[in-house]
C-alpha cells in the first residue's frame, strides 16, 4: 500500500508540473485529496499523500524555474484547503459515479472560493490587486473564474481516474480471488 502511495504522489507532482504551462492547467490534487479522504484508511496518510505531493511539485517548480514554488501565505493556505478536501473525502461513503462526480463538483468549489477569498484578504494587501470593497472581493472571484473551469474539468477527470482505477483494481483483485 505504501508503495502505491509513493507511487501516486510522486506522479500526481509530476503531472501537476507537466501540465503547468499547458492552455489548460490540469493538476490532480484536489482530486487526491478527495481520493484520500474517501479511500485510505490510515487518516494520516489520506492528509500525507496530497500535502506531499503538493509539496513536492512546488519543489519541482522552484528547482526547474518554471514557476514560483513558494510564494507566499496564500501558498499554505493551499496546503490547508487541501486538508479540508480530504476532510470532505471523509463523508464519501458510497463510490458511484453520481457520489464522486457530486463530491469532486463540492471540491472544486470549495477550493475555488476559499483559494480566491484567502488571495484577496491575504495577498491582496500586499499586491493591492483589487479594492478593498465586496466590489473588490467580487472582481477577485470573476478573475478566478477560468481557474474554475479548468478545475473543475480536471478534478472531475482525475477523480474518475482515481476512483474509477480504483474500482477496477478492486474487481480485478476480487476476481483473482474468486476464481
Amino acid at each position: 500500500m505504501i508503495l502505491i502511495a509513493v507511487i501516486i504522489i510522486v506522479l500526481a507532482a509530476v503531472s501537476r508540473v507537466v501540465f503547468y504551462q499547458q492552455e489548460f492547467y490540469f493538476s490532480p490534487v484536489i482530486a487526491m485529496a478527495l481520493f484520500s479522504g474517501a479511500v485510505i484508511k490510515d487518516k494520516k496518510l489520506a492528509f500525507i499523500m496530497p500535502i506531499v505531493s503538493m509539496f513536492l511539485a512546488d519543489v519541482l517548480f522552484e528547482l526547474s524555474g518554471i514557476a514560483q514554488g513558494f510564494w507566499g501565505w496564500g501558498q499554505l493556505t493551499g496546503y490547508i484547503i487541501l486538508g479540508l478536501i480530504t476532510v470532505v473525502g471523509f463523508y464519501l461513503k458510497k463510490i458511484s459515479v453520481i457520489n464522486v462526480a457530486g463530491f469532486s463538483i463540492a471540491s472544486s468549489l470549495i477550493f475555488f472560493f476559499l483559494s480566491n477569498s484567502s488571495y484577496f484578504l491575504l495577498e491582496n494587501n500586499i499586491y493591492n490587486t483589487y479594492p478593498k470593497s465586496f466590489s473588490g472581493y467580487i472582481a477577485c472571484l470573476e478573475a478566478g473564474i477560468p481557474f474554475l473551469k479548468t478545475g473543475l474539468v480536471a478534478d472531475l477527470v482525475y477523480s474518475a481516474v482515481f476512483f474509477g482505477g480504483y474500482v477496477l483494481l478492486g474487481r480485478t483483485t476480487a476476481n483473482k480471488a474468486v476464481a
